[in-house]
C-alpha cells in the first residue's frame, strides 16, 4: 500500500536521514553539552541583566567579557588536557573522562563561589569569580569537544555536532537562562547561581557511564614524532632529563601546532575561523541589555528569548545536522553564514519599532534558528580539522581562535553604543555587515582548499585505517 502511494521511499529517504541521530553515543554527547552549555548565561546574558539591574553602565558590563578570555586562550593548557595524566582519576577512568570529571567538580565549585559575590558592594570580587568559572568551563570545554571527537567516526561528525549544540542549549538557553531568570525573579539572583551549580552533575553522570573513547594515531604522525625526538638524542652533551624533557614539550606543545601549518591553506583557514562570526559578537553581548531598555520584563525575556528561540534554535540545529550531511560542511557554512547576517537585520526592525511583542518574537526566532544552522555547520568544520594524535589541542586552538574575536570584540559593545549615542538600529544594523566580512574568505577555502582535514578515519567497507 505505502508503495502505491508512493510514501514508502520518502519514508526510507527520511529513516536514512535522521539514522546518525538514532545511535547511542549521541545521548551522552547530548548530557556532556548541557554541562558545556549551563556556565554560560552565567557569565554572559544572565550577568548582563543582573548588574544592570543594579545600576552598573553599559561600559562596565560589556568589560565584563573580558572575563570571559579563558574560553579564547584555552588552547595554551589544551597540550596538559592532551598528555597530562591526574593522579588516580586518569588510572580509573582514562585520559578523557579522568580530567572530565576533575573540570567538572572544580566548575561546580567556581559557580558555588559566584553565587556567594554580592556586585553591589564588590564588583572585582564579582570579575574574580567570573573569571575562576570561565576558566574551569573553557577547560571542561576541551576534554568535551576532545572526547566528542575521538568518540565518533568523521561521517557523524554533523550529527555529533549537532547533539552536542542540542544539550549546549538545554544547558544554557533552556536551562541555565530561562531557568536562571525565573529562579532569579522569585528567590534571587544568588540563590538562583546556587541552584544551577548542580546542573553540571548531569555532565559527571554521562562521563560515569560512557566508555573512555580509543583513537588511533596514523603512521606519519607517528613518524614525524620519533625522528624529532631521535635528533634530540643525538644531543648527547645535554643531560638525558633535559633531552626527555625537550622532547616531551615538542610533543605536547609544539607537534600540533607544526602539523597544522603543514597543510594546504592553513593561513586562509585561520584567518576565516577568526573573523566569521564578529557579527554574532557584538550582538550577543548586549543583547540582554537591549531587551531590558525596550521595556521587556525579565518573565518577557525568558519567554521569547528563552523558550520560542529556543524551540527554534533546535529546529535550525537539526536541520544543520541535515544540512552538512546533504551538501557538505563548507557549502553549508556558506548558506548558513549568509542566513545569520541576514536575520541579524530583523533586530534593527525590532529597535525601530519599538517595544512590539510580534515583532520581538519574529526577531529571535528567526536569530535563533539561523544561529543553529551556522554552529552545527561550523563546529563540524572545526572537528574535521584535526588529527587524532592531538584532538583536544588543535580543536583548543581553532574554537579559541573563533572565540577570540568574538569575546574581545564584544568587549566593546557597550561602547559602541555608547558612541552611538544608544541608536539600536544602527548598531544591528553595522552588526549584520560586519557579519558578512568571512564570506569572502570562505568562498575562497571551497574553491581552493576544500580538503583539509588530517584525522585517522576507519575505512568501513575495507576495515582498513586510512589517513585523509
Amino acid at each position: 500500500m505505502l508503495a502505491q502511494l508512493g510514501l514508502r521511499p520518502v519514508r526510507e529517504r527520511l529513516a536514512k536521514t535522521f539514522a546518525p541521530y538514532q545511535d547511542r553515543r549521541m545521548l551522552t554527547l547530548l548530557l556532556l553539552g548541557f554541562s558545556s552549555g549551563l556556565p554560560a548565561p552565567l557569565v554572559f546574558s544572565n550577568l548582563s541583566i543582573w548588574l544592570r539591574d543594579l545600576g552598573v553602565s553599559r561600559t562596565d558590563i560589556g568589560l565584563f567579557a573580558l572575563a570571559a578570555t579563558p574560553y579564547a586562550i584555552n588552547f595554551l593548557w589544551a597540550p596538559l588536557v592532551d598528555r597530562l595524566r591526574i593522579p588516580w582519576l586518569s588510572a580509573r577512568f582514562g585520559r578523557r573522562r579522568g580530567w572530565a570529571l576533575f573540570t567538572q567538580s572544580l566548575l561546580i565549585l567556581a559557580i558555588l563561589l559566584l553565587s556567594l559575590t554580592n556586585p553591589a558592594e564588590n564588583l572585582l570580587l564579582v570579575a574574580a569569580a567570573v573569571l575562576f568559572v570561565t576558566f574551569m568551563s573553557a577547560t571542561q570545554d576541551i576534554v568535551i569537544d576532545a572526547y566528542r571527537i575521538e568518540l565518533l567516526e568523521p561521517h557523524l561528525y554533523g550529527a555529533g555536532s549537532a547533539a552536542a549544540i542540542w544539550g549546549w542549549h538545554l544547558g544554557g538557553t533552556l536551562v541555565g537562562a530561562a531557568g536562571g531568570l525565573f529562579l532569579a525573579e522569585y528567590y534571587g539572583w544568588n540563590t538562583a547561581y546556587m541552584v544551577l551549580a548542580a546542573g553540571i552533575f548531569i555532565g559527571m553522570l554521562a562521563i560515569l557511564m560512557s566508555p573512555e573513547p580509543q583513537q588511533a594515531i596514523s603512521a606519519e604522525t607517528l613518524a614525524e614524532e620519533s625522528r624529532v625526538l631521535a635528533q634530540l638524542e643525538g644531543f648527547k652533551e645535554l643531560p638525558k632529563h633535559l633531552r626527555n624533557a625537550m622532547g616531551w614539550l615538542y610533543v605536547s606543545l609544539l607537534a600540533p601546532f607544526v602539523e597544522f601549518t603543514r597543510r594546504r591553506g592553513w593561513l586562509w583557514i585561520l584567518v576565516f575561523i577568526f573573523v566569521f562570526k564578529l557579527g554574532d559578537a557584538l550582538l550577543g553581548r548586549m543583547s540582554g541589555v537591549f531587551y531590558r531598555e525596550m521595556g521587556f520584563s525579565l518573565l518577557e525575556i525568558a519567554e521569547v528569548s528563552k523558550l520560542y528561540g529556543f524551540a527554534a534554535n533546535i529546529l535550525g540545529i537539526l536541520l544543520g545536522g541535515i544540512l552538512v550531511a546533504r551538501v557538505g560542511m563548507l557549502k553549508a557554512l556558506f548558506i548558513s553564514g549568509l542566513a545569520t547576517a541576514t536575520t541579524n537585520l530583523t533586530y534593527a526592525w525590532l529597535a525601530a519599532s519599538g517595544q512590539s511583542y510580534l515583532v520581538f518574537v519574529v526577531a529571535l526566532v528567526s536569530d535563533n534558528f539561523t544561529t543553529g544552522l551556522v554552529t552545527v555547520a561550523f563546529v563540524a568544520y572545526l572537528s574535521s580539522l584535526c588529527n587524532s594524535a592531538y584532538t583536544a589541542t588543535q580543536y583548543a586552538l581553532l574554537a579559541s581562535l573563533g572565540n577570540l574575536a568574538r569575546i574581545w570584540l564584544s568587549a566593546s559593545s557597550g561602547w559602541m553604543i555608547d558612541k552611538l549615542e544608544g541608536d539600536w538600529t544602527l548598531f544591528f544594523v553595522l552588526t549584520a555587515v560586519i557579519a558578512l566580512i568571512g564570506l569572502p574568505l570562505l568562498w575562497v577555502i571551497m574553491r581552493r582548499f576544500p580538503v583539509v582535514t588530517s584525522k585517522v578515519r576507519k575505512d568501513t567497507e575495507k576495515g582498513n585505517e586510512v589517513v585523509s
